[in-house]
């Protein structure tokens, strides 16, 4: 489960994340959308604390980030939308490393690395430098990495961006069996067909408010014909014109 509990962030006088209430519960994937600059990386940036909030308390399973960090960072494994790898490591050492910091035991670990190489077709880079390796390559690399410590809270930051459609499809898999287990997901992206297909629940920001936030279904408002594309455009552009007319 996460919660987010009155959370403002703010830089200067720029609010980028604005007294956002938010519950996600366990056995959900929930896709969170909205324009550039909208507060996606911040509040993920502050689910992950990365960034401290101005006021307002973040929970992991209960766990306040805030007050106890290393017990909540144990909750998450987190996929960001950029990557500042160890590039001089091979992968091998790079899960290893990975693996070490969680503690995970040999035969766990190499269990699951085995399970993931073969499932994204890196053995061959294995034991190659993370400098040689493509966008994609690193992707993937970094999506084993995070999820070693099998951690019940899956937080990706447009997590499809560079993946080959197999690849994209099998991440897709693997985060509805996380559902499925139980446990919550937590992903940006800006490819709402996917979010449509995949989502138990939706959240959409704009100017670091969360205007909108439910089911599907729910956010369809009996226009059962309406795609996630066009309710999304629809709340954005009313919600501009809301402010305008103010």
């Amino acid at each position: 489960m996460i919660t987010f509990e009155n959370v403002t962030k703010s830089y200067g006088s720029l609010k980028a994340v604005d007294n956002l209430n938010l519950t996600i519960e366990d056995g959900q994937v929930f896709g969170f959308i909205g324009p550039n600059g909208a507060g996606k990386t911040t509040t993920i940036k502050l689910m992950t604390g990365i960034l401290a909030p101005d006021s307002g308390t973040v929970k992991l399973d209960g766990v306040d980030i805030a007050k106890e960090p290393i017990e909540a960072k144990r909750r998450f494994g987190f996929v960001p939308d950029q990557f500042n790898m160890y590039e001089r490591l091979t992968g091998r050492e790079y899960l290893r490393f990975m693996a070490d910091i969680y503690c995970v035991p040999l035969e766990k670990r190499n269990a699951h690395i085995e399970k993931y190489l073969q499932l994204f077709s890196l053995e061959q880079a294995y034991d190659q430098q993370i400098r040689g390796y493509s966008h994609g390559m690193k992707q993937k690399l970094a999506i084993i990495g995070a999820l070693i410590h099998e951690p019940s809270i899956w937080i990706l930051d447009e997590p499809m961006v560079g993946l080959d459609p197999q690849s994209a499809f099998l991440l897709k898999e693997e985060m509805r069996k996380h559902r499925d287990n139980g446990h919550t997901v937590f992903f940006s992206t800006h490819v709402l067909d996917v979010a449509e297909r995949l989502c138990d629940q939706i959240g959409i920001i704009k100017q670091g408010q969360l205007i909108a936030n439910g089911t599907l279904e729910e956010l369809r408002g009996g226009q059962n014909d309406s795609t996630l594309e066009e309710l999304f455009l629809e709340l954005v552009q009313a919600d501009d014109w809301n402010e305008e007319g103010e």
